[in-house]
């Protein structure tokens, strides 16, 4: 695979807190070569408080965020993915609509913070774990030598990075 700028779209349910979150490290280190997008496949239509929270903690303007329909990119001929992944079980196993072009697809399930049990503070630092462990691979999928890859070696390259435990490296 060439060089350049990739789309990347990160799919999840309800669209509220992990593909928010994966948009949003996208967005700010992809360092121009990567740009981030988030839908759901049952958008809950806001971002969940604590995703807020987490992200104006880390410096990002969460009104540059919102929860949407994944139908909304399949329906554009403008935004052409290069990825398309998935970061929660649900969505991985659903039917998704055809997007534009020939994206590559890849699994990176990651536990949903928002169905997290307990007091505040441990619902909190499910949202904050959930955020490493994303950033984790988005660090190691935007480190990827992509000129040297071709497309079968970048798709496993892609599926190992969704095998990665929290913490480790790919």
């Amino acid at each position: 695979m060439s060089g350049g700028t990739y789309n990347v779209l990160f799919l999840c349910r309800a669209n509220s807190a992990r593909s928010i979150m994966a948009e949003a490290i996208l967005k700010k280190e992809g360092h121009d070569h990567f740009f981030g997008f988030s839908a759901g496949s049952h958008p809950r239509g806001e971002i969940h408080p604590y995703t807020v929270s987490l992200l104006k903690s880390l410096d990002y303007d969460p009104s540059d965020f919102s929860s949407k329909a994944m139908e909304v990119y399949s329906q554009q001929d403008n935004i052409r993915f290069d990825f398309v992944f998935t970061v929660c079980d649900a969505t991985a196993n659903e039917e998704c609509p055809i997007f534009p072009g020939s994206p590559m697809t890849a699994h990176w399930g990651v536990p949903d913070p928002a169905e997290a049990v307990g007091s505040e503070a441990e619902k909190r630092l499910a949202f904050a774990d959930t955020y490493r462990m994303l950033r984790n691979r988005i660090s190691i999928f935007t480190s990827l030598p992509f000129a040297s890859l071709d497309r079968l070696s970048l798709q496993r390259e892609l599926d190992k990075i969704g095998q990665t435990a929290p913490g480790e490296d790919a």
